[in-house]
């Protein structure tokens, strides 16, 4: 293995254990949990999970895998904060979409090389990644694992209440 190889295996390692242990997360919570507020006056768990499944959804074009599957519903777990939105899917809805989106990055993934990987994201011009090499694929799961690992540290929260 090269040392692309290993840097990639080691990225995507982190973030499929974020993914999994998320996934136990918001399997172990009911319905009816996801409606708590994860403390007082903060968002709820069920904002969370459509939040991280929206972030993860963006990350298909973000990394030139295909189009965002789920765009309505940004005004919900994006642009706005918890409960600003009166109706958004419910517990099994989202429970779908977060299931869904991450199966779609984790097929994209598989099929990347070491090399793909450490090519630019949308986001960043050819002219400005030839300057910041460092705005590629790669950069972008690496911060969105750590996105995901403070919401999930958030989510918790609930389960020791």
């Amino acid at each position: 293995m090269d040392v692309k190889q290993v840097i990639v295996k080691s990225v995507l390692d982190a973030w499929n254990s974020r993914i999994e242990a998320a996934g136990k997360i918001f399997d172990s919570l009911t319905d009816d949990d996801l409606q708590k507020e994860v403390s007082p006056g903060r968002n709820r768990a069920i904002y969370l999970l459509g939040h991280l499944a929206l972030v993860h959804d963006k990350m298909l074009p973000l990394l030139d895998f295909g189009p965002q599957h789920y765009a309505h519903l940004e005004e919900a777990f994006l642009n706005k904060p918890d409960k600003a939105v009166p109706e958004i899917p419910t517990a099994k809805e989202l429970r779908e979409i977060w299931k869904d989106v991450n199966s779609k990055l984790a097929s994209h993934y598989n099929k990347l090389s070491a090399d793909e990987w450490f090519k630019r994201h949308t986001s960043v011009s050819e002219e400005d990644f030839i300057k910041e090499p460092h705005r590629n694929r790669l950069n972008v799961v690496i911060g969105r694992t750590n996105h995901l690992q403070y919401h999930i540290g958030q989510v918790a929260l609930i389960k020791k209440s």
